[in-house]
């Protein structure tokens, strides 16, 4: 099962790849390292609350974008 940093991570990866930033220019806007935000990314590390809201208003989306993953299809047993 995907853990909440995995899915924040991947649709994190997602919008910033949709707006077309690089790791440098997101981190960047946001404040961060390169190297902090691909760890935020691959869902290893977890972001503050004044870094997710500093992300979601670099992206220009709602913080509640930044949550709304995909459905998950339950474990066959």
């Amino acid at each position: 099962m995907a853990s909440l940093r995995k899915d924040f991570g991947n649709r994190l990866l997602a919008i910033r790849r949709e707006r077309k930033l690089t790791q440098e220019q997101f981190a960047e806007h946001v404040g961060i390292s390169v190297d902090f935000l691909s760890l935020i990314e691959r869902g290893i590390n977890a972001p503050s609350f004044e870094t997710i809201e500093q992300m979601a208003k670099s992206l220009r989306v709602p913080v509640k974008a930044l949550f709304e993953f995909p459905e998950r299809r339950p474990v066959s047993r």
